[in-house]
């Protein structure tokens, strides 16, 4: 393996460049947000059912 001189090193082109920063902004600010929301709705829905099903959470009720 042999060492890369500064005159080999090349920089990507600026169209890749581009491409990917278009790619981080619709990852950063549209992807990722909407996933989050997802997961987080999906949980609270999870919980929602669990508690139609079995009731809210809290202590038992006290004997008569």
């Amino acid at each position: 393996m042999s060492e890369l001189s500064p005159q080999q090193v090349v920089a990507p082109p600026p169209q890749s460049r581009r491409r990917e920063l278009l790619t981080f902004l619709i990852l950063a600010f549209g992807i990722w947000p909407l996933l989050a929301v997802a997961v987080v709705g999906g949980y609270g829905f999870i919980v929602w059912m669990l508690q139609l099903v079995f009731g809210p959470p809290g202590p038992p009720p006290a004997p008569h």
